[in-house]
């Protein structure tokens, strides 16, 4: 015991171990009022753990190659000892990872934790949620399928639209050719196990470091650091360990449990996860008779293809679904409302939040579609919605009757 306490003692000397130990986990003080929706960004957490193991040993049986990709993962599925298992830990974990993190952003709009003192987290997170979309996007080009092919083909082919003769080129440097080749393979290779995965993992340190810095939000928009004792710890805060370490246990067993029951009966998630056509073979002459995106990109795939093109032109389109994006790290300053959380504001926050919610499922829904006059026409309604809830954001709290804010956390 004295061995461990002097060992402790010299790497303290040399590594601030105990001070990070103390300042994030054992005398950090959280919100005593956390419900189930602060699961998820411990669980987002975990989900990174799985996507970087399980693709570390997938990356020792793979081969970034055009004429032997597919065959890789053939044999990953078939003759490697588990390999079948870890390549659907990581597919599924890839749609697990999106699940959480739209949980885990809803909570943050449903309690303000965008708003002031925490703009910055929110900016951090929303950079989190770029890389994963890069990540997923060069991740889905890997297995050299069909849909991979052609999905990649069709998105490396928007930057096509981007006019003043910038367009072609542009989409000629993503690719590294003129068309999708063993080049673009390698190269999505490198970036998705190595570039964006370094950039995912400083952002996530930067997410938390700025959320330790001001503090946990909470369901009632409480600041807790307002009301401290004699000793200056929070009266309204617990040490975040043993309490919420041992809290999101529960949450973590939760989600292993649904997260097995998927990995081992429905792997393929009924094809939003891996569609049919991936489990052919890439054939550059043979054009799947549907390509859409994976299920977490189809409300902004819906976005683009619901923007009329110009002289031909989809670039309106390009505009648009980027703008749907970008316009989430605006959310801090668009959202005028002196209130943070739902508990508190008014009825029409309440119904503009549900609306929006069920407008991104029917987006979501609309993009796995072909296009077809109806589908278009409602595609077109829920973008319209989509951007109308921000910049009502700006407006309802003129005449938005929201509730008195407590002093206190109420439990």
């Amino acid at each position: 015991m004295n061995m461990l306490v002097n060992l402790l003692g010299w790497v303290d000397d040399r590594f601030p171990l105990t001070k990070m130990w103390k300042e994030h986990l054992s005398e950090y003080y959280a919100p005593k009022n956390f419900n189930f929706w602060y699961f998820f960004g411990s669980l987002a957490l975990l989900v990174l753990v799985i996507q970087i193991v399980s693709g570390i040993w997938l990356t020792m049986s793979y081969k970034p190659d055009a004429e032997m990709a597919f065959g890789s993962v053939e044999y990953i599925m078939r003759d490697v000892d588990m390999g079948w298992l870890i390549r659907y830990i990581h597919s599924t974990g890839a749609s697990a990872f999106f699940v959480v993190v739209y949980l885990h952003m809803f909570r943050g709009m449903m309690y303000g934790s965008y708003k002031k003192p925490r703009e910055l987290i929110w900016v951090f997170g929303m950079l989190i949620y770029l890389c994963l979309m890069a990540e997923a996007f060069l991740g889905y080009l890997l297995p050299w399928g069909q849909m991979s092919y052609w999905g990649a083909q069709v998105i490396v082919n928007l930057f096509a639209a981007v006019p003043f003769g910038i367009g072609e080129p542009l989409s000629e440097w993503i690719r590294g050719d003129y068309v999708i080749s063993d080049v673009t393979l390698n190269r999505f290779f490198a970036f998705h196990v190595i570039a964006v995965p370094f950039a995912l993992a400083g952002l996530v340190v930067a997410h938390i470091l700025a959320l330790h810095e001001v503090g946990s939000n909470n369901p009632d928009g409480v600041e807790i650091k307002k009301n401290k004792d004699a000793n200056g710890k929070p009266l309204d805060g617990i040490p975040f360990h043993p309490y919420y370490t041992v809290k999101d246990i529960v949450g973590v067993v939760v989600f292993l449990i649904i997260f097995s029951l998927i990995l081992f009966f429905a792997p393929e998630g009924f094809g939003y996860f891996i569609e049919a056509p991936n489990f052919e073979p890439a054939n550059p002459l043979k054009t799947p008779e549907h390509i859409a995106p994976v299920w977490y990109f189809t409300p902004f795939y819906a976005i683009l293809r619901a923007v009329p093109s110009v002289a031909g032109s989809a670039f309106p389109g390009v505009v648009v679904m980027f703008a749907s994006v970008l316009i989430l790290f605006l959310l801090p300053w668009m959202d005028r409302s002196p209130v943070k959380s739902i508990r508190y504001r008014g009825l029409c926050f309440k119904v503009l939040l549900f609306l929006f919610v069920i407008d991104f499922f029917v987006l979501g829904f609309l993009g796995t579609k072909p296009t077809t006059d109806l589908y278009k026409l409602m595609a077109q309604i829920g973008t319209i919605y989509y951007f109308v809830y921000f910049f009502a954001l700006m407006i309802i709290p003129r005449f938005e009757k929201t509730k008195p804010v407590p002093e206190r956390v109420t439990g």
